[in-house]
């Protein structure tokens, strides 16, 4: 069973990260240059943590991504998906099982 959407929001509150989007589709986080959206469509926390695609291999090393890719028109912070017809963007999705795999997840990753 992996962490819902609020679960996750809470921990990335707690290491750090200051929520700065709030959609229905999505939490956008910041903390420092990294940036990081909590995808609230996720029922069952699979694809809770959307991260950046440029962090996908430094991000590998610490957890395998549950997802190749989740796209959305709401991700503006990071690439556009060019393999979509309209204008949307995409990140890496990611689900965790505990806060504490989480929490560490995120201080190994975003340094």
């Amino acid at each position: 069973m992996y962490l819902r959407p609020d679960e996750v929001a809470r921990v990335l509150e707690t290491s750090g990260f200051e929520r700065d989007y709030i959609d229905d589709k999505a939490y956008g986080y910041r903390r420092g240059e990294h940036y990081v959206y909590v995808n609230r469509e996720a029922r069952f926390g699979r694809t809770a943590l959307v991260i950046h695609p440029a962090l996908k291999e430094r991000s590998e090393r610490f957890a395998e991504p549950t997802a190749s890719f989740r796209s959305s028109g709401v991700y503006k912070n990071f690439p556009l998906d060019v393999s979509s017809d309209s204008e949307t963007y995409y990140g890496i999705c990611h689900g965790f099982s505990s806060r504490q795999i989480l929490a560490s997840y995120l201080d190994n990753v975003f340094r």
